[in-house]
């Protein structure tokens, strides 16, 4: 009900209240781009009808303020001391509240600054509603008191837009029954905890029913013999999308996650969605097998289903023969009376082949056996491509968390997920598919599992040492106590009450908060700690896990104190089966396709299968809601409690040659793209700058031995092209002198660099029996000042390059593994030496930042180096190759259409254009295409460079057509180098010829 209402806009009507000043916030919102080569963007639809801004502001004391604040200093619940710089006036509030009301507007959301720590304005503006009419008033300040006003916002409105929805839905639901009054309802929410009714709130409702699955899960594995001590993987496959969750004794939660545009901060369990699903669509793409992100839905729904959809991960399942229509109910045609149809699913597939044959035929350099491909074999493909576009959240959720994903077992379930568990385990080296026998209503059965939960949480501001540990132990206690009444009072007794203390740290002047449970504590030679354990202990062992470092020196600061209290509502008593006396009885042989070819397949009925009953791969069993496909080299057996237990075997050893084959093409790109993605979670994970975490300006790469793009996670757009150049200049001008160990830093514009607060960090991977750099890793982030002659390095008045701070064509700043902190430390101060002209204003935060990018850059030596074990060094190349070939491919293609088009229109293939800057400076582009879909890119009669500081460096300039040629393209390709030869001539002066390597 509250994904479908915040997805579809069809919430309450509500209207947003904020303080003075701040009405466009929250549609400004935060600085995620998640299309950034959309053509046509389209911003998310505010929840909020009207604005109406509250004439109030309370500002925090700070030491270096230099406002001229007057009125009384007040002390926050955190402590935290506040000007009152301007009390809430009630009366203009009363007035300006009024024609909202008037409008039939009854939902009210309130935003004030700084509320999560001082209430009060807030409070009076929920008393003043209410006096009015509104009939329901969510407060930031009790929605949840987090710091951060934009997330906070969100949360507020989304409540205010979801939570009147609801309580109609579920007062509507309890009416049905003879007696509501007396019954006790439970509803679940994103937290995988129950609760009563009336305490059901919108914005803890947006992943109820995923929360349901994990649940589950977690709870009957627990029950297996020999799961309980792995951490498993949640695998819930569905129509449209796939949701993995990670459990390893306790839920993993959230405190912060984006659904439908909009920011929610609410505790919710750490679930990672990607979309692709039965539902999503197959496409054949300038040489590449391309899995969704486009879904069929449930209308028209896959080509099978009779109603004139497209080709999708069900119609390749069906044709493979792991889906057996006659074990379908007739659900499906326009009337829906007919059975599924794999009549049309072959004509498609065969179509489509086609379209892959004939590109196939027209391209040099493939391998003989790759000059046709059958029908079995491009739908296998695509199965292949779905498996590891659902594997990148898998390891994103393990490896970029610091665990190895072979040690977990993968718990698979939704509808369409044992189809593909066992090729999903080997693929990520998993020895162990749990499949529960109610899997494909797992997350329904999960309701029943759930424990009611009760959750307390206060913000807090102060430092986790000695003199606060009272301090923390009271709050525990006070909100535990909190915990226990609440749930005492729904009839649970004390004893089967537990409560988790919680506390949010993170580093001072660092914006990475973990919430941590503690450590035991108490051994000799340890500090004091709190009563309730050893957090720091709990923090850093998590934060060195998942960022591969800590800062010793640091103080460590506590952001809230939360306490989780459950009481157990049912509890899980699996019911044994009967052990078999008989080996199951096969149902039918059917032929079905994998990996190696057409196998005959065993088909089983799980209703007919019992405990002891095992089967060997390749085999089929079918449920009522599910199908389970057992591969060849895997073994299932049915648990003591009917569950499916599959060990899956490794397979045969990896035959992939170097020669191009279109499906590993796209296997390795997704590999590669999830590498330097991985490296950008880490990067924003654990900087400090804002511009990096809040604004995203960062970038994260993979390059090959010759600084070539092979892979660039979709960032900033004029990155994409800049760091290649600064790789390759590195290259050229340090040559062998790049050695392990060695990690430079640059941010020249003549050395690749864009402008000059961003700073590109380049380790080189190197691997054993290799003596050069086999990859290189670069990340590149905006650090939000490194000196010159205005804070924040960037002047609008700058002449001189030193006018802008520090300014570096090539330093070692790790060199034989030492981080040279005395070096980079003497650089960022070096623009002081200039008159008018500061050093750093922030070293701390550099150093910091610095060190954060040398972490991501440790991260993506760590993937490629696994990929390399994996496949090989010669593979790996190969498809570096062929990955970079590719793009150019798509490239080609869309030139080749804008050729045809503009002949046909103009009689000739050549574009022109020109604009002005704001001084007046010609800005002129001629585009000369060929037929075989190169471009001339000629700037000729554009202006000379300008004196000041709007000139575009070849590394921008280079970034500026790449970006472009990537956005018309129109689909998604790998972000790489761009190896057609284009040509820039600049005003005039001189030819450059460069490659434009690719996208």
């Amino acid at each position: 009900v509250a994904t479908n209402a915040l997805l579809e806009r069809k919430g309450e009507g509500m209207a947003l209240v904020i303080t003075k000043g701040f009405k466009h916030l929250l549609h400004i919102g935060n600085q995620s781009r998640p299309s950034i080569f959309d053509l046509k963007v389209e911003m998310p639809e505010t929840l909020y009808e009207s604005v109406v801004e509250a004439d109030e502001r309370v500002v925090l004391c700070q030491e270096t303020c230099q406002l001229n604040l007057e009125g009384p200093v007040v002390t926050g619940t955190t402590g935290e001391k506040l000007h009152v710089w301007r009390s809430l006036d009630r009366e203009q509030l009363r007035r300006d509240l009024q024609p909202v009301l008037d409008s039939g507007v009854k939902s009210l959301a309130v935003v004030l600054m700084h509320s999560y720590t001082f209430p009060d304005h807030e409070e009076a503006v929920g008393e003043l509603a209410g006096e009015m009419g509104f009939t329901h008033v969510s407060l930031s300040s009790h929605v949840m008191p987090m710091v951060r006003i934009v997330p906070r916002g969100f949360t507020a409105c989304a409540d205010a837009y979801l939570t009147p929805c609801i309580q109609r839905y579920v007062h509507g639901f309890a009416s049905g029954f003879k007696d509501p009054e007396s019954l006790r309802v439970l509803f679940m929410q994103s937290d995988g905890g129950l609760t009563p009714m009336e305490k059901f709130i919108g914005s803890h409702a947006i992943l109820s029913g995923p929360a349901g699955g994990v649940v589950a899960y977690a709870i009957t594995t627990c029950h297996q013999d020999d799961s309980s001590t792995s951490p498993v993987i949640g695998f819930d496959m569905g129509g449209t999308s796939t949701d993995v969750s990670r459990y390893d004794g306790e839920y993993e939660h959230v405190f912060e996650s984006t659904t439908a545009g909009v920011s929610i901060q609410a505790p919710q369990l750490d679930i990672n969605t990607v979309a692709a699903g039965g539902g999503s669509m197959l496409f054949f793409r300038s040489g590449m097998f391309v899995v969704g992100p486009e879904s069929a839905g449930a209308n028209p729904g896959p080509a099978c289903y009779c109603k004139g959809g497209p080709l999708t991960v069900t119609d390749a399942n069906l044709y493979l023969g792991r889906l057996l229509p006659e074990y379908f109910p007739k659900i499906f045609g326009p009337n829906e009376d007919e059975p599924l149809n794999k009549k049309a699913t072959m004509e498609a597939f065969e179509r489509l082949t086609e379209e892959v044959n004939t590109f196939l035929r027209e391209q040099d350099g493939l391998s003989n056996q790759q000059l046709e491909m059958t029908c079995c074999e491009v739908a296998m493909g695509f199965i292949r491509v779905a498996n590891e576009t659902m594997c990148r959240p898998i390891r994103a959720l393990t490896q970029g968390k610091g665990y190895d994903t072979a040690r977990h077992a993968l718990a698979c379930f939704g509808g369409a997920g044992g189809q593909h568990a066992c090729a999903i385990a080997r693929s990520l080296g998993m020895s162990t598919v749990f499949i529960h026998r109610y899997s494909g209503i797992l997350s329904a059965y999960g309701l029943a599992l759930a424990d009611v939960v009760h959750e307390a949480q206060e913000p807090c501001a102060k430092a986790y040492c000695a003199d606060a540990f009272a301090y923390l132990d009271e709050r525990i206690d006070a909100l535990t106590e909190q915990c226990v009444s609440q749930l005492m009072e729904q009839g649970f007794q004390r004893s089967e009450i537990e409560t988790t203390p919680f506390l949010h740290l993170r580093y001072d002047r660092t914006d990475c908060a973990l919430m941590c449970t503690s450590e035991p504590s108490g051994n000799e030679g340890e500090g004091p700690t709190c009563s309730h354990g050893d957090f720091e202990k709990a923090f850093t062992l998590r934060y060195k896990r998942e960022f591969g470092f800590t800062i010793p020196a640091r103080t460590i600061i506590v952001d809230d104190i939360r306490v989780r209290g459950t009481a157990r509502a049912c509890s899980h008593k699996p019911t044994a089966v009967t052990k078999a006396t008989q080996p199951p009885r096969v149902e039918m042989v059917t032929p079905c396709y994998f990996e190696d070819g057409s196998h005959d397949t065993n088909v089983y009925l799980l209703d007919e299968m019992t405990f002891g009953h095992s089967v060997e791969g390749p085999s089929i069993i079918i449920d009522k809601h599910s199908t389970i496909l057992v591969e060849p080299g895997c073994r299932a057996s049915i648990t003591q409690y009917g569950d499916v237990r599959i060990q899956v075997g490794q397979g045969g050893p990896n035959q992939i040659g170097t020669e191009l084959d279109t499906i590993q093409l796209s296997i390795f790109s997704h590999r590669f793209m999830s590498t330097a993605e991985q490296m950008g979670r880490v990067l924003q994970r654990t900087a400090i700058s804002t511009n990096i975490k809040e604004r995203l300006d960062f970038s994260c790469a993979l390059f090959g031995p010759d600084g070539g793009l092979v892979a660039n996670a979709p960032h900033i757009p004029v990155h994409l092209g800049a760091m290649q150049e600064a790789v390759q200049y590195q290259l050229r001008f340090l040559g062998d002198d790049i050695k392990e160990g060695d990690v430079i830093l640059s941010n020249h514009p003549s050395a690749g660099g864009s402008h000059l607060p961003d700073l590109t960090v380049i380790t080189p991977v190197f691997y054993p029996g290799r003596d050069k750099a086999v990859f290189f890793v670069a990340s590149r982030g905006h650090h939000a000042d490194i000196g010159g002659i205005t804070p924040g390095s960037m002047p609008p008045t700058s002449k001189y390059l030193w006018e802008e701070g520090m300014c570096v064509k090539t330093f070692k700043l790790v060199e034989n593994s030492i981080f040279q902190e005395e070096g980079v430390t003497e650089l960022l101060n070096a623009p002081g030496k200039y008159p008018g002209s500061s050093g750093t204003r922030n070293l701390h935060d550099n150093l910091s930042d610095l060190r954060a990018q040398v972490a991501a850059n440790q991260k993506g030596i760590t993937l490629v180096r696994e990929l390399i074990d994996a496949y090989g060094m010669e593979v790996v190349m190969a498809y570096m190759g062929h990955i970079q070939e590719n793009a150019e491919l798509a490239v080609r293609e869309m030139l080749k259409e804008i050729a045809d088009k503009t002949k046909a229109q103009t009689g000739q293939t050549v574009l022109e254009a020109e604009d002005r800057m704001d001084d007046g400076t010609l800005i002129k582009l001629r585009i000369e295409i060929s037929e075989e879909g190169s471009a001339f890119c000629d700037f000729t009669g554009t202006g000379p460079q300008v004196a000041g500081n709007c000139n575009a460096p070849r590394a921008v300039t280079l970034s500026a057509l790449i970006y472009c040629l990537r956005c018309m393209v129109g689909h998604d390709v790998p972000l790489n180098q761009v190896t057609n030869h284009y040509i820039i001539v600049t005003s005039n002066i001189y030819y450059l010829k460069a490659l434009l390597q690719p996208l």
